[in-house]
Parts: structure tokens; sequence; C-alpha cells
């Protein structure tokens, strides 16, 4: 007795999806190289082991690495690491293993939307495919702007206590980066993060203004980006950094007061749509369904 063959979508489907197994295992478990974690570490420990270090592998990229690299459009991986430095670049989660995940979610959405236009062929079958395989693609990306955005207020909102803690200091008669440092060592969010790697760069030998423009580009908040400005003409003109400091906390303190004032008289705007759609409707119901009841019961016996 002879066994019907398979469909040859069905057949591609599986294939596709079999593929991609190794590509997501490798995306998942893969971990970064001995050069990257030796760098990471020298950020932490303030640069004491060299990268030419004795136990320090210099490796090139895989056959997995080099498979992605080629499949990738121009442009993406710009893109991602843009994003990932947005994000605060997470360790679990390095760039190519970012773009990785975009193939093997793309491939993996696509040959399950084989299988079901396969099964169930329609324009609407097909079309739910394709939007699913795209929504896959672009998961991660999706990902990193929304951590990214979580990061920007995040940085935003300590932005006025941290120039208030950095005043006080150079009041107290710290220079700013021994201010900026203070800071970024009593502080826990993202914002002091941003400020020991800006030290960590001028400590390598990054000039004090390319540092600056760089936390301010990094980081993409515009009120970080408007103190690193004046900062940089305080530098540049010899302006005192003590009253760029207090008047910059000033107004980082007025902004988010405003802000605050801003997202209030939102909420009865935002709370108009849930209760017109949700909670009206169930209040007639109520409040009007006993009479429809008795009327419709009044003209039925009729």
């Amino acid at each position: 007795m002879l066994t019907p063959s398979l469909p040859f979508p069905v057949l591609a489907a599986a294939l596709a999806v079999a593929a991609s197994l190794p590509l997501l295992g490798w995306a998942l478990l893969a971990r970064p190289g001995a050069e990257a974690v030796a760098a990471r570490d020298n950020l932490v420990r303030g640069i004491e082991l060299p990268l030419d270090a004795p136990g320090v592998v210099r490796s090139g990229p895989g056959p997995a690495a080099r498979l992605v690299r080629s499949l990738t459009p121009r442009g993406t991986a710009s893109r991602l690491d843009r994003l990932a430095g947005r994000a605060g670049r997470p360790a679990d989660w390095p760039v190519p293993r970012l773009v990785a995940a975009k193939l093997v979610l793309a491939v993996i959405a696509g040959g399950l939307g084989l299988l079901f236009v396969s099964g169930e062929p329609g324009v609407l079958t097909v079309v739910l495919a394709v939007v699913v395989t795209v929504v896959a693609y672009f998961l991660p990306e999706l990902l990193l702007h929304s951590r990214g955005q979580e990061r920007q207020e995040a940085i935003a909102l300590e932005l006025p206590d941290t120039l208030d803690q950095m005043t006080i200091a150079v009041e107290a008669g710290l220079g700013f980066e021994s201010a900026m440092a203070r800071a970024g060592s009593n502080g826990k969010g993202p914002l002091a993060e941003e400020l020991v790697r800006t030290l960590q760069d001028i400590a390598v030998g990054q000039p004090r203004r390319d540092a600056y423009l760089s936390l301010a580009e990094r980081t993409g908040v515009a009120d970080l980006r408007r103190f690193i400005r004046a900062v940089v003409q305080a530098d540049q003109y010899g302006v005192s950094i003590a009253d760029v400091l207090r008047t910059q906390a000033q107004e980082m303190r007025l902004k988010r007061r405003q802000r605050a004032e801003e997202k209030a008289m939102q909420i009865p705007v935002k709370v108009i749509f849930p209760l017109i759609l949700c909670i009206l409707p169930v209040l007639f119901i109520v409040l009007l369904g006993p009479a429809v009841m008795d009327i419709a019961a009044t003209f039925s016996g009729g």
C-alpha cells in the first residue's frame, strides 16, 4: 500500500522550521567571545586587565555568525546597535544575537504560517501569515525600543536629583568630574551607570568634550542633551560650572513638575474611552434592563 506524499508547501515549511532550530539554539545559548568578556570586565574593574593579557583568546566569528551576517540587510546591525545603546546594552542580548533572533523568528513564523496556509488556503490566512512573519522579524527591535524608552524615562526622572547632588558637591569644593564620580557612585539607576561610563571614557584618554557629547548621543534624552550642551559651552567660555549646575537643576525640577501636571491633566481624557466602552453599557443594562423586560412582557401578554 502506497503512503501519500506530503505536499510541497508543508514539506518546505517543515524544512524551514527544522533549519532554524540550530540558529535558535545559537541565538539563545551562545555566550560572548573571550575578547568581549575581557573588555566588559575591564570596564567594570577600572581597566585592570589588558586585552593582550594571558588567557585572553582572540577568536573570529564562527560559521553561524558569518551566515547570519550574510543574510542580514545592510543597516540592520547599525540600527540594532543604536537601539541597544539606548536600552543600556543588555549583556544577555548583544547585537549579533539580536540579528540572529530576528532571522530565526522570521523563519519560524514563516514556516508555521506556510503550514497554516497549506491547511486552510485563503486570502485572509495568507495576509495573517505575512503579518505574523513581519511582526516576528521586527519583534527584537520593538522590545529594544520599548526598553530604551523606559530607560530614557528613568534617566529623565533621575536627572534633577542627580544635578542637585552634583551642585552640592561642586559648591563644597569638588571639581565637576569629581562631583560626577560622586553622583555615579551614590546612584543606582541608569543615569549613574552612564556617568560612570563617561568617566571611564575620559580615563582611557577620550577628550572630555567628546565623552560628554557621546553621553548625550548614547542616551537620547533631550534634557540630558541640553545639560551637556550647557556644560560644554561653560567649559569653552570659562563660565562657572556651579552656576550652570544650579540653573540646570532648577530648570530640570521645573520641567519635571510640568510633565507631572501634564500627565495629570491627560487622565480625564484617557478615562473617557473606557468609561464609554466598558462602564456605561453595563450601567445602562443594569438600569434599563428590568424596564425593558417589563415592557416586553406587557406587550407579549397583551
